[in-house]
């Protein structure tokens, strides 16, 4: 090991001056190249200008050759922002730059005759330009130099720190050494030993073995605390898993006898509801009424009473949830026929129908309330009355619901202050609005219930549910 640790430190000398070297060349190898530049721009001015004096064929050798070591030393140039930074970056990109314009103006004005018009003006703007690209070249190596100058001495100080640096390093590597051969047996290889017994023990899955222990405070000390308290918590959470497992198959338990009460308790509210009308007393009375005016040959009043009738048989011996849709229209009939025997010709009464009403299924007692509330608060406070419609139509597997009216509607704070009591289950008035709202939202789990109105333009009710051509049992 004292051996590797000497060789470690000449090759880290040596690879300190090999690094210093490299450097060096390189701040000779890019002041060459500008140095070239700055000769390159000069001597090809100076041959453009003997060439435009006096054109002949010679001048024009020595200028092309000129030329085209002006471009390669352009090329040349170092272009790495990493290596030359960014002031000598910023001048090497405007040479570039500047270097393939003024190629293209001074290309244009050796193919131009002193007899064209700008011909002045394009030579004096080819001599700015040589002027241009030799001031940045000029600037460009000031800039490296003073670059190469700071580096060097940045360099020049660490290769004398060198030898010292050696020496050092060498000592304390030895030092090192001692101390860390007479330590390893008691830091590393005793607590390492421990812990593969221990983890022995714990792989065959017995966690009541005693906690490891060690002195040291280092990173296998840290080690070994981290393996007893992991140890300590694997056999914690063992524990508490079993627990855990017990307490979830109670709580499943009780779930499941929470679900089976909820449903109980939703079937008796919706039961509840649907049951909120008079007593059956009416019924029996109503049918003793029309039998009464049956004998005394009053059809009018025999057939309003059995229409009267039939809403109460309708709900009193309706236990079904859900019923077909035509005996909803049936019941709604009934009422408006008594309605319109009422308040006469006051009121309209319209049903559009696009579905089959013997198949398709709907909640029970639905229609019949939403058309009360409409001429009770909608129609009746019209003097000249009004009409209800209701609409039906199936879009996919959705059935939508429409009843409408063209009584006085509701402003947006009594429309918004009805939503919210429909919401929050405040409706009161026995198989109302809010009834009906309650059982949809009850029986449909993605149903739809919106109530659109403006004052003085009537109220609508749409409900969205399933389409279905059975009840659900």
């Amino acid at each position: 090991m004292t051996f590797l640790i000497i060789c470690l430190s000449w090759v880290f000398s040596i690879w300190a001056l090999s690094f210093s070297l490299v450097d060096f060349q390189d701040i000779l190898e890019a002041n060459s190249r500008v140095n070239a530049l700055v000769a390159a721009v000069e001597r090809e001015s100076q041959l453009f200008e003997q060439y435009m004096r006096s054109p002949n064929g010679e001048r024009l050798e020595e200028l092309s050759d000129a030329m085209e070591n002006t471009r390669a030393a352009v090329e040349a140039l170092p272009f790495r922002y990493s290596a030359i930074g960014e002031d000598r970056y910023v001048r090497t990109w405007a040479i570039k730059n500047s270097y393939e314009v003024y190629v293209e103006a001074r290309d244009r004005m050796l193919k131009k005759s002193e007899k064209n018009a700008d011909y002045v003006k394009s030579l004096y703007e080819v001599y700015e330009m040589q002027a241009y690209i030799s001031k940045y070249a000029g600037l460009l190596m000031t800039d490296t130099m003073e670059d190469g100058n700071t580096l060097y001495r940045q360099k020049l100080n660490g290769i004398r720190l060198a030898p010292a640096a050696f020496v050092v390093f060498s000592a304390g590597s030895l030092y090192c050494l001692v101390m860390i051969v007479s330590s390893v047996n008691r830091s590393i290889i005793g607590p390492v030993m421990k812990l593969i017994k221990a983890s022995r023990s714990v792989a065959e899955n017995d966690f009541s073995i005693d906690d490891v222990e060690v002195e040291s405070r280092d990173e296998i000390g840290e080690l070994v605390r981290a393996f007893n308290k992991m140890k300590f918590a694997t056999g914690e959470y063992i524990d508490s898993l079993e627990e855990q497992k017990k307490t979830l198959d109670l709580l499943h338990e009780e779930e499941l006898e929470r679900l089976e009460m909820s449903n109980r308790l939703e079937k008796m509210e919706l039961e509840l509801l649907r049951n909120q009308i008079q007593p059956h007393f009416l019924f029996n009375t109503l049918n003793v009424i029309g039998g009464m005016a049956n004998l005394e040959e009053a059809e009018t009043t025999e057939k309003m009473i059995n229409a009267l009738s039939s809403l109460f048989r309708y709900n009193l011996k309706t236990p079904e949830a859900e019923v077909a849709l035509a005996r909803e229209l049936k019941v709604v009939e009934d009422y408006m026929y008594l309605q319109q025997m009422r308040f006469g010709s006051r009121f309209e009464f319209e049903i559009n129908c696009g579905v089959d009403t013997e198949k398709t299924f709907v909640p029970t007692f639905t229609f019949q309330p939403l058309v009360e509330n409409a001429i009770r608060h909608g129609l009746s406070p019209k003097e000249e009355g009004g009409s209800v419609s209701i609409h039906i139509w199936e879009n996919g597997n959705l059935l939508y619901i429409t009843v409408s009216d063209t009584g006085v509607g509701m402003n947006e704070e009594e429309l918004e202050e009805l939503v919210n009591r429909l919401k929050n289950h405040e409706e009161s008035g026995g198989m109302g609005l809010g009834n009906v709202y309650q059982r949809v939202k009850a029986l449909y789990e993605n149903s739809s219930f919106e109530i659109y109105s403006a004052k003085n333009e009537g109220t609508r009710v749409e409900i969205i549910i399933p389409a279905k051509e059975s009840a659900d049992v």
